[in-house]
């Protein structure tokens, strides 16, 4: 059976080489790691897994806790999680929480007693408590959404300005009564994004009437429920920002069924890229995050917290992009 020795002989380097290319450091000499890589891949060894955990104490797996596995946002993002979780020799374990605190609860209590090496977390709001993987010496890393008093690293998107720019769009192509339909009064996103939604009102000199905002819950049902309560009430109305993908959804389908003819009457605009948002009649303006860098930006913070525990957290704020698309064409 081969053994590390084998590899370091057949690449003329030592064994601690290899184990720490095998292990992901990034502290070897690139061209050692490719005489390594290249041993590996001609002898055809692997590493004993169970060896490896036992001496680190931890196994090589990622827990990746997401809010809501039906959410298309968290596609993207996961792939980058995974692609870089591979590179460092790490696989991924994917945890659906459900917007759920007692789900999520399990979850890390599960990460704990498996040893894992590290928790990637979109937390379910704001009171999440990761305080027994920190106590542990698990590296975290949140995503998405960030608990303010967790000092911990974080990968966010700048969702005030996103939201912010969505709304300064509705604003420059005509609109005046902009509805916003944003999360959970608990959720540090859903505010960021009513507070962007807020601020370009005061930047234009438009009132803010308390009536236009609604709180739902980041779900499709919680969309539709919200455009329907304005509708309902006889709100006035000409446009609505929605601050997530799938409350948007749930707007355009109720507005759908009502009749409501978009942009004519009601011009809409969604916080997150959806996938069939150019395809849709009419296509659907959006502001999109970058999914994809999210994961992989978290992912590699998790290996260098892996690597370096003690240094200081890093906190990485990505942009928005704009997507403008017939649902906000300027009014006549």
């Amino acid at each position: 059976m081969l053994k590390i020795q084998d590899v370091a002989r057949h690449a003329g380097v030592s064994a601690a080489t290899v184990s720490r290319v095998l292990n992901g450091r990034a502290t070897v000499n690139p061209e050692l790691a490719a005489r390594v890589h290249e041993a590996v891949a001609e002898l055809g060894y692997r590493p004993n897994g169970v060896a490896r955990n036992l001496r680190r104490r931890q196994t090589t797996l990622w827990a990746v806790l997401i809010s809501d596995i039906g959410n298309p946002f968290f596609t993207s993002l996961v792939r980058g999680v995974e692609d870089v979780g591979r590179q460092h020799g790490y696989s991924v374990v994917l945890c659906n929480t459900d917007e759920n605190p007692a789900r999520e609860a399990e979850y890390i209590a599960v990460a704990l007693s498996d040893n894992m090496a590290g928790v990637i977390i979109s937390p379910a709001d704001d009171t999440t408590d990761i305080s027994a993987l920190v106590a542990a010496g698990t590296a975290v890393c949140t995503i998405d959404r960030e608990l303010p008093d967790a000092d911990v690293d974080a990968v966010l998107v700048d969702n005030e300005k996103g939201a912010e720019q969505a709304t300064a769009h509705l604003i420059e192509s005509g609109y005046r009564r902009i509805a916003c339909i944003t999360g959970p009064r608990r959720m540090s996103t859903a505010m960021r994004r009513l507070r962007g939604y807020q601020r370009a009102l005061r930047l234009s000199g438009l009132p803010q009437d308390k009536a236009l905002v609604r709180h739902a819950d980041f779900r499709e049902e919680g969309g539709y429920a919200a455009m329907a309560a304005l509708l309902d009430e006889g709100v006035h109305l000409d446009a609505v920002f929605a601050a997530n993908n799938l409350m948007t959804v749930g707007a355009m389908e109720c507005l759908a069924e009502r009749g409501v003819p978009v942009p004519a009457q009601i011009g809409v605009i969604g916080f997150d890229e959806i996938p069939w948002a150019r395809l849709s009649r009419p296509s659907l303006s959006t502001v999109s995050q970058p999914t994809y860098e999210l994961g992989r930006a978290a992912a590699q913070l998790l290996a260098d917290r892996i690597d370096t525990p003690s240094r200081p957290p890093t906190r990485i704020v990505l942009q928005t992009e704009l997507h403008a698309r017939a649902s906000s064409q300027p009014r006549p």
